[in-house]
């Protein structure tokens, strides 16, 4: 048992160490505004403790008929305070900046770090558990850096200077006082390593709790529509009352061990004070002198309780920081080699060999099994085959989501996994099955196949799209807002906008994933003109199941439980009799009995 509790305390101390050097290169590059900050702070921490001294000459002065020199302490004390004002003034400027400028940096560099990661990290990690971690868990680093750290520093240092000049002022009297240190000192270890368990399991709580909020938001036409408001309502209340159980507890605790340090402080400061009050009358100690002494005590007394209370913010800010370096340290599945293969544009020249994949979460399940095709530059290929039969898979591997299980998968003879995957995604331009439309204009969102592009070349893009004549009627047109997710526009204008940010991409490969689907009869066959003529130049592959769009392919393959089963022109396949006859007789008959 002490074994396994030796472990976990090793383990939990690791952790801390890990957190802290994660956090050290963020702080590194402000060496010089740490030094001043920490400048300052001692100079308020100095000027703090020489205070007390003023006092006393001010309270043995009374008792002189030298007004002039009363006069002089009074000034003295004055100047002191004056210089504290400024100190703490300049402390606060330079720790606050510190932090904000730290926590900025973290937030950008989880953002960077994740925004690279693979579909197999978000497959574990919900966005909104990422976005609670870069806000709520970076706001509480901040109140450490930025304020916590430089008071705990601060009271540390009066900490240990108080002390120092109570012993100068009176050996008996502190002598007594440090006989409560083990008192105070052993509720802080002990309640604070229980602190930061329950801190942790608050921030996760928090966490769960954004990411189901994030979830249904972003699905609240789904849930209104079929009437999952109450369910949703309840699940989410599920999530908020136990991230409140977990704040309640941290709470309760930090609540405990403040009441405890605060009274055993205080009743030490009020017993040492009886003491020198009897001294005081047997003449062992000047008034001035017990007046210092009880000035020095209450600040030690007041550092001690105020390091109990950021103990508590600190366990919490450690919690929130090993969540951060989980995300800065968490390992991708696909991963650029060290030293990637050197290529210009690609012309086009795609291989798939004996290639076999497996879902992650899916491992007992080939989605590709032994796929083998090769796409010469220009060609445009057909992926067609029931729903699950991995045609989509091939869309995925070649943009280098996932790597294969076996096999390998070649661009222009380059395997990709030697290639830098930013390199050769820029020669792909994907149309997605679900257009993904941002909060931006309309212009933007078509921009955003080409960020260089001029208007001229965007307007150019959606007229080949087919997109224009609805653009200009917006509002204000190109400019117009389309609302987070296009909720703006139809499922036929979101399409038709991804589709004219592939065409204005420009790139030698293009990627089609039912591209035409959401369009009706007359705006599938103006894309379909402008999708034939952006494939003539460019390899091409089409996922669809209407089958009447992809009659013009140079070659369909089918599929059919993760494996090509047939490969041919329209008119062959239809010959041969098959999966892909019968599919073609079901939609061109359904066809005929519906015109």
């Amino acid at each position: 048992m002490a074994k396994a509790l030796g472990s976990e305390a090793e383990r939990a101390t690791s952790k801390r160490i890990g957190a802290l050097q994660a956090l050290w290169p963020f702080t590194r590059p402000y060496l010089a505004l740490m030094v001043a900050a920490l400048m300052a702070l001692t100079l308020t921490a100095c000027v703090s403790l020489v205070l007390p001294l003023a006092v006393r000459r001010v309270v043995d002065g009374f008792g002189t008929d030298e007004a002039a020199l009363l006069d002089q302490y009074f000034g003295a004390a004055l100047a002191v305070a004056a210089l504290l004002a400024v100190g703490t003034g300049l402390r606060y400027y330079l720790v606050t900046r510190l932090g904000e400028r730290v926590v900025a940096d973290i937030r950008r560099a989880v953002f960077d770090r994740t925004i690279s990661m693979g579909p197999e990290f978000f497959e574990r990690v919900m966005t909104g558990e990422v976005l609670s971690r870069i806000t709520t868990d970076t706001t509480l680093i901040l109140s450490v850096i930025g304020s916590s750290a430089s008071i705990a520093l601060r009271n540390a240092l009066i900490l240990i200077g108080g002390l120092v000049l109570m012993l100068l002022t009176s050996a008996k009297l502190t002598a007594l006082v440090l006989l409560i240190v083990p008192a105070v000192i052993v509720p802080i270890i002990v309640l604070g390593r229980r602190l930061r368990v329950l801190s942790r399991e608050n921030q996760d709580q928090i966490a769960a709790s954004s990411g189901n909020a994030s979830e249904a938001l972003l699905s609240v036409q789904t849930v209104q529509a079929f009437t999952n408001e109450t369910p949703s309502r309840a699940k989410f209340a599920g999530f908020t009352e136990a991230a409140f159980d977990a704040a309640r507890k941290r709470i309760g605790t930090r609540a405990v061990m403040t009441v405890i340090v605060i009274f055993l402080v205080f009743t030490g400061v009020v017993g040492v004070l009886w003491i020198g009050a009897r001294d005081v009358r047997a003449d062992i100690m000047t008034a001035g002198e017990l007046v210092q002494f009880l000035i020095y005590a209450i600040m030690v007394a007041g550092g001690v309780a105020a390091l109990s209370e950021i103990w508590g913010e600190l366990q919490r800010a450690a919690g929130a920081t090993e969540r951060l370096v989980e995300l800065l340290t968490a390992e991708d599945t696909v991963k650029d080699p060290a030293k990637p293969a050197q290529i210009d544009r690609l012309t086009g020249a795609v291989q798939f060999d004996d290639v076999t994949f497996n879902y992650p979460a899916r491992p007992d399940v080939a989605a590709l099994d032994g796929v083998s095709i090769d796409v010469a530059p220009g060609e445009t290929i057909a992926l067609v085959g029931p729903s699950g039969a991995g045609k989509t898979t091939i869309i995925q591997l070649l943009l280098r989501f996932y790597d294969p299980t076996s096999g390998a998968i070649r661009l222009d003879g380059h395997d990709l996994r030697d290639m830098a995957r930013q390199d050769f995604r820029q020669s792909i331009a994907l149309v997605p099955q679900d257009p993904v439309i941002f909060a931006a204009s309309a212009r933007e969102n078509i921009r955003f196949g080409r960020p260089d592009a001029t208007d001229a070349e965007v307007e150019e893009a959606a007229k080949a799209a087919a997109a224009h004549d609805f653009l200009t009627k917006l509002p204000d047109g190109y400019d117009s807002y389309v609302g987070e997710r296009g909720v703006m526009l139809s499922g036929g204008q979101k399409q038709r906008i991804a589709i004219a940010r592939a065409i204005l991409r420009d790139a030698p490969i293009l990627l089609l994933d039912e591209a035409t689907s959401a369009l009706d009869a007359e705006s599938e066959a103006l894309v379909q003109t402008a999708v034939d003529r952006l494939s003539r130049d460019r390899t091409t592959l089409v996922v669809a199941h209407r089958l009447a769009t992809v009659k013009k392919a140079d070659r369909i393959a089918v599929f059919d439980d993760g494996k090509i089963v047939a490969m041919g022109t329209h008119d062959a396949l239809v010959a041969q009799g098959g999966l892909y006859a019968r599919l073609a007789k079901l939609q061109f008959t359904a066809g005929i009995a519906a015109e």
